[in-house]
């Protein structure tokens, strides 16, 4: 089969691999129709994300139709139409029964990579590193999926591909974000990065009941998609402006009720701090830069909530603790849940209550994958979020 495959840092190809197979008793096997490059892929091509291996395929958000199951899947047959979450969970053990799925103790096969650097492991993950379970990803023709009787969701509906694909991970991802930030009726929420979960943060604020969203960022295409869902702009990038000082001026003095920082290890900063950060990172004396986290927790109000669905992968330096001990300040974080939300937001879709596809900017084939890595690690050709068809020439 063809795969997108990691190569290296900031190199990435398209092969021939060998086609998967079974390996559990509940395993499945999935033709993927669609598929497509997240933001987070970005820290694996920029080399921020350690335990990468030459060959590794990428991908983390794809579905399709089953094409065999292990003798341990019950629920599936050859056939059913599924979304895959991105997170891996066995079902059984006790963060599963807790419900938080993403951190399950079963999945991760590499979980003393893990502990290593974070004390305990999290789930295992697809496409996404040896130290998060070293699982083969989605940017491919089929995939092999373990838990198959507890992870995909099997679709009822002839809804197209392109309006369910963010089942997968960026739409439960920003709603968990919106939920994260216990937004109550009438409140006034931030947003730090208007790319595709910080656009599903937004649209689901609105859906929790937010009054005004604020949305942070200075692509034009991401501030324009972000006013189409009636989000309030600050474009940062501008010389005269301030988002501290926006969002003091636009909430009265008082600060956002919360703040989303849907940006993550990779910030973008043309202020000192972010020359520092830059600085820091290429001498190994950082590892991520959070210029986003500060902003976030300098400018909420006291009292107020910061949920951070952007990846942190591992150190941050001049973290602000001390203004967020003093505001008393809730924080909130985490890989997302994903069985929690994937149909219930199922359901926001069949209603009508949202198109997630229309986030979509550029649809693609696996061979125009390397390239695209550029195109959206670069921001160029004003894009928002490729979607791959795997069977496309």
């Amino acid at each position: 089969m063809k795969a997108v495959c990691w190569m290296g840092k900031s190199k990435i190809e398209t092969l021939d691999v060998a086609d998967p197979a079974l390996l559990n008793p509940r395993d499945a096997i999935i033709r993927i129709t669609r598929t497509a490059i997240c933001g987070s892929d970005l820290h694996l091509f920029d080399g921020f994300i350690p335990t990468m291996e030459a060959g590794d395929i990428l991908g983390h958000e794809f579905m399709g139709v089953v094409e065999e199951v292990g003798r341990g899947v019950k629920n599936l047959q050859r056939g059913d139409r599924v979304i895959v979450p991105f997170t891996i969970a066995c079902g059984n053990c006790l963060f599963c029964k807790k419900q938080l799925w993403s951190a399950c103790d079963n999945s991760n096969p590499n979980a003393h990579l893990m502990e290593k650097a974070y004390g305990y492991s999290g789930s295992g993950l697809f496409g996404y590193s040896h130290m998060m379970g070293g699982y083969a990803g989605g940017q491919a023709q089929y995939a092999r999926v373990p838990y198959a009787d507890v992870g995909p969701l099997k679709l009822e509906t002839d809804l197209p591909d392109e309006k369910v694909l963010f089942l997968s991970d960026i739409f439960p991802t920003g709603y968990m974000a919106a939920e994260n930030a216990q937004i109550e009726e009438g409140d006034t929420v931030a947003v730090w990065g208007c790319g595709p979960v910080g656009q599903f943060a937004i649209a689901s604020a609105f859906m929790l009941g937010a009054a005004r969203v604020i949305a942070i960022d200075r692509l034009p295409e991401r501030l324009e998609m972000a006013r189409s869902v009636g989000a309030i702009t600050v474009d940062y990038s501008e010389e005269d402006v301030s988002v501290l000082t926006a969002l003091k001026d636009l909430t009265g003095g008082i600060g956002p009720d919360s703040c989303i920082d849907a940006v993550g290890l990779e910030a973008h900063s043309a202020q000192l701090q972010g020359i520092y950060d830059k600085v820091k990172t290429s001498l190994m004396l950082e590892t991520d830069r959070p210029s986003v986290l500060r902003q976030a927790i300098q400018s909420v109000r006291k009292g107020g909530t910061v949920s951070i669905p952007g990846v942190y992968g591992g150190l941050l330096d001049k973290v602000p603790f001390g203004a967020a001990f003093g505001k008393g300040i809730t924080m909130k974080m985490g890989q997302t849940n994903m069985h929690n939300y994937m149909k219930p937001l199922l359901e926001r879709i069949e209603k009508g209550q949202i198109d997630p596809s229309y986030i979509i900017s550029h649809r693609i084939t696996l061979d125009e994958a390397p390239e695209m890595y550029k195109v959206w690690r670069d921001k160029k050709q004003s894009v928002t979020k490729i979607v791959i068809d795997p069977w496309a020439a």
